[in-house]
């Protein structure tokens, strides 16, 4: 039997503090999530690192919208389905595609500036996308200007506090029921208790868990596991997606080079320097990044070399400077030149599909715990994640968690901010993963079936717009 908690503690001698809503972590889902709920109530934000040290500040291809004269929500829906393999929750994609416009609207009205093309945002296209959808920032720096953007919303609320370099270690549970965490100050080395009867993890992905990855230090799966121990549903974890490129440099970090190089005409040939796309799919270079990857892999293994090579030497200097900034620079390191030079590339570990299973709502099986962002599986990606919908996944599903946890009563007389609170100190053996309160598409699954199959669908007649979204956030007609 695994330990209930990490550590072994004594509630009582550590130092404590309440708050009506706990989130753990300051990425997309979490600032999201923090932004909707400061609104009307106080809320606190523990991050593991400082605030901006997340996966949403490398994010570099952008944002996925329907918002081309020629694309739609449907289109979007499909394309998502398609590269989810067959296993994503239909209800769950219907929401990011139509409640993202919604989403984005608000980044926009609060400031966020993204490229233009004329009087609308630049579209650029990436693998399985069927349309020109995805808008970005600064070129190849979109997640940094959304960090930027809801770092700035939330420390402009006096409702929403943060505090950083906070390693949380577990969840505190009293009768199944969440009741906040248990924290380790990385700079004093010493445990603190939080408690609140509301906490969102929103702790992002598993990348460090490989030796390859695209993902900072911070991604390590954390999350997952504080949930696991405290009893929490994990789902779909077998589908972790690999970036086909990433810069390929012995000894140095796996950086990502964005899926929008090859929308804009890069090239994948191989170390003899021969194109080979075209042979595996109809797409060739835009096909699904699992099928990419793939045959990068394969080609690999048939010129015995460790990487491939991407050519976008058809772009200018001037070309690739302007649209791709963070790139080019991060080659000339390495004395490559993007417009001269093929650059070797080689899968890394990107992204996991799977994780702490959860409702269209964010609501787990553990009462009072609620989950969105990389950390969550809802459904929405089923085995392989669609380019650039992450963000659009955090934005969505953290402001649905927060607006859920704000209705949320605890069940438990005693509140953590007596002292009368005491954790639950073990897992009885046997203990389900479900409380017996569970919706029943929590409970998990009969063996040969997967494990999460919603039962709910977009409410009839949910708003795509806010009232004061810019024209082109209204999405066309076309089915």
């Amino acid at each position: 039997m695994f330990p209930r908690y990490l550590v072994n503690f004594n509630l009582k001698s550590l130092k404590q503090e309440f708050s009506d809503f706990l989130i753990i972590g300051g990425g997309v889902a979490g600032l999201a999530a923090a932004i909707r709920i400061g609104s009307s109530k106080k809320v606190l934000i523990l991050t593991k690192n400082k605030l901006k040290e997340s996966n949403t500040q490398y994010a570099q291809g952008g944002i996925a919208i329907a918002i081309g004269a020629h694309d739609s929500p449907a289109f979007h829906l499909r394309d998502t389905l398609k590269a989810g393999d067959g296993l994503c929750s239909t209800s769950a994609v219907e929401i990011l595609v139509k409640e993202g416009l919604l989403r984005v609207a608000e980044l926009i009205s609060w400031g966020a500036r993204f490229d233009q093309n004329k009087d609308r945002p630049d579209l650029a296209k990436e693998g399985a996308h069927s349309q020109r959808r995805i808008i970005h920032a600064k070129g190849d720096a979109t997640g940094e200007e959304v960090e930027r953007i809801l770092v700035k919303k939330a420390k402009e609320n006096k409702n929403i506090k943060i505090k950083e370099n906070l390693f949380v270690v577990d969840l505190l549970t009293k009768e199944g029921v969440s009741q906040g965490v248990l924290a380790l100050n990385k700079e004093r080395g010493e445990f603190s208790a939080f408690l609140s009867p509301v906490v969102i993890l929103t702790t992002g992905g598993a990348g460090q868990l490989y030796k390859y990855t695209t993902n900072p230090e911070v991604a390590n799966a954390d999350g997952l596991a504080i949930a696991y121990r405290a009893g929490g549903a994990l789902a779909d974890l077998e589908f972790v997606q690999f970036h086909p490129t990433a810069l390929y440099r012995p000894g140095a970090p796996s950086f990502l080079i964005s899926e929008s190089v090859r929308g804009e005409g890069g090239i994948l040939k191989n170390a003899n320097k021969e194109r080979f796309m075209p042979h595996y799919h109809r797409l060739a270079e835009l096909a699904p990044r699992d099928i990419v990857a793939r045959a990068i892999i394969k080609e690999m293994k048939k010129t015995k070399k460790d990487y491939v090579f991407l050519d976008l030497t058809n772009f200018s200097a001037s070309e690739a400077k302007t649209r791709f900034p963070t790139i080019y620079k991060t080659c000339l390191k390495y004395n490559l030149n993007l417009s001269q030079d093929l650059i070797p590339v080689a899968p890394a570990a990107h992204y996991i599909m799977g994780g702490v299973k959860t409702n269209i709502w964010g609501e787990t099986n553990i009462p009072g715990l609620y989950a969105a962002g990389e950390v969550a599986c809802s459904g929405v990606h089923g085995a392989n994640r669609l380019a650039s919908n992450s963000m659009l996944e955090g934005m969505v599903f953290g402001v649905r968690s927060a607006e859920k946890a704000l209705s949320y009563k605890s069940t438990v007389h005693s509140l953590p901010g007596r002292r009368a609170f005491m954790p639950d100190t073990i897992v009885p053996k046997g203990t389900p993963t479900t409380s017996p309160s569970s919706p029943p598409y929590l409970v998990p699954s009969q063996p040969g079936r997967r494990a999460f199959i919603p039962d709910t669908i977009v409410p009839k007649g949910t708003p795509t717009t806010s009232p004061s979204s810019p024209p082109y956030l209204v999405p066309s007609q076309q089915s």
